[in-house]
């Protein structure tokens, strides 16, 4: 249904339509019931004011899908084309959106368990390339922020790729091999930061590489950079295959099988105004039982306790054995950060990062001290305080001094502060505290807001966001898409 509230930049997406997009199992060469989008990809060279344009994958189709803003209940998702990879190994994992170095058309590169990645021209509708050069599936793709003729692969041959679709690199268009000793094994997910300087690497090792991407050739070559080293390297963030990375600035989100949150963290030392470290600095495997590695802050000492700092931690309970399930952070100029993810059970979760901030100075400004006559802080209109319905049980209060005894055991940060306990009821405090209290690392924050797509066996494995922000879409099992919208135009009077 669609939102009908007034927007603010504090509204959270709600569901607008599932739609179940056709089961292409019966294209593929071997047994294989299962039908299943893997990545859903909006694409980032459109007007904000045109009606945005994403791409779904499933195992042997990419569906290109339009949505059109609207008052009324109808079904905003329009289907544009339909790509079917004929390829007999072909099982698609993964896309991303570029363009054409010549015309500027919007290009799609996809990859998958064939160990190519192959790039299709959008409006002509035909494939207009195929690279080729991993020993394995290709199980994610990436475009740079800073050039969209740059795209990055990894794989399970245990490397990163870096490709260019510059005709000047047709012979060669492998620039960079990032390698060597950073993984071990199988790789799942990458990152670019917004400088195009560093990847994020991860996947079935534990392991989470920053990598520092050289100069890369303007010029034809006929040999890829090879860098064998990164310059992190950790496997103590998570305690099982990490499946999803991203940059949020300088910070980085992560999350991992079976362990049931989204963990932001910070690499100590690393920011990206400083110059980029050279491949000399890079910290070797010498030493096997160094979990975490840095060149960033190779020393312990008391200004640098750790070589990473955890921050937060975001719940993302119904999750399970399950992998290949991957958030998306909504980070743009102007708008709020929003956090999105799917669990196995067909709930969505949210989170602002906006309200936690938000939450933090509004907690504060109640602690200072008033002086005479200044008014009362006033509460945001975005934290809503929970009404007691009246006790109908027929069952006794407490008594006072039970609960005395009950406000000392459990009694949260935000329960001790007087001027919240007295306007407030301990439901209330402690949905706050559950949701915006960051005091604790090792404490995870409940979403901010969850949605339920109804079909408790649907397991989201990936989330997108369209430019704007006004867009979400989850993909995931039985080819279904989740469309979800906010700010949307009112009815014409």
């Amino acid at each position: 249904m669609a939102p009908t509230s007034t927007p603010t930049p504090y509204d959270f997406p709600r569901l607008r339509v599932s739609v179940h997009l056709e089961d292409d199992t019966r294209f593929l060469a071997q047994d294989d019931p299962v039908p299943e989008f893997f990545d859903v990809k909006f694409c980032p060279y459109q007007p904000l004011d045109a009606r945005p344009v994403f791409a779904a994958v499933s195992k042997k189709h990419i569906i290109v899908c339009r949505l059109t803003a609207a008052a009324d209940d109808s079904n905003p998702c329009e289907i544009i084309s339909i790509i079917r990879d004929d390829d007999t190994e072909a099982r698609n994992y993964s896309c991303t959106w570029t363009r054409d170095a010549e015309t500027g058309r919007p290009l799609l590169c996809y990859g998958g368990e064939d160990a190519k990645i192959k790039v299709y021209d959008i409006i002509e509708q035909k494939l207009v390339n195929c690279l080729v050069g991993h020993g394995g599936d290709v199980c994610d793709v990436v475009t740079s922020p800073i050039d969209p003729l740059i795209i990055a692969s990894c794989s399970d041959d245990t490397t990163v790729r870096i490709w260019s679709l510059d005709p000047k690199h047709e012979k060669q268009p492998c620039l960079c091999i990032l390698g060597g000793e950073g993984h071990y094994w199988n790789l799942l997910t990458l990152a670019w930061h917004d400088t195009g300087r560093y990847i994020l690497s991860a996947g079935h090792d534990q392991i989470i590489n920053l990598w520092t991407v050289p100069d890369l050739p303007t010029e034809h070559t006929d040999r890829p950079v090879e860098v064998h080293y990164p310059h992190f390297s950790t496997s103590e963030v998570h305690s099982s295959l990490v499946d999803c990375v991203s940059f949020y600035g300088d910070y980085i989100l992560s999350r991992a099988c079976h362990d049931d949150v989204i963990v932001l963290w910070k690499i100590e030392g690393f920011s990206s105004q400083d110059p980029p470290p050279p491949q000399s600095m890079a910290p070797t495997t010498i030493n096997p039982a160094n979990l975490t590695r840095s060149a960033f802050s190779p020393g312990v000492s008391a200004e640098c306790p750790a070589p990473y700092t955890r921050l937060i931690e975001f719940q993302t309970l119904g999750c399970g054995p399950q992998f290949f399930m991957r958030f998306k952070l909504h980070f743009v100029p102007d708008q709020h950060p929003i956090l999105a993810f799917c669990n196995a059970n067909g709930k969505i979760y949210f989170w602002d990062f906006e309200q936690i901030t938000g939450f933090h100075d509004y907690v504060n400004a109640v602690k200072r001290p008033k002086r005479d006559g200044e008014e009362a802080v006033l509460k945001p209109s975005w934290l809503p305080a929970i009404t007691h319905r009246a006790n109908t049980n027929g069952k006794a209060a407490p008594t006072v001094r039970e609960k005395k005894a009950a406000d000392k055991a459990h009694r949260t940060e935000l329960e001790q502060i007087p001027e919240l306990r007295a306007q407030y009821n301990q439901e209330t405090l402690q949905t706050w505290d559950g949701k915006f209290t960051v005091g604790n690392p090792q404490v995870p924050l409940k979403p901010h807001k969850i949605e339920n797509c109804g079909a408790s066996t649907f397991v989201g494995r990936q989330v997108a966001w369209s430019p704007g922000g006004e867009w979400c879409v989850v993909v995931g099992s039985s080819n279904f898409a989740l469309v979800f919208q906010r700010w949307v135009p009112k009815k014409d009077a």
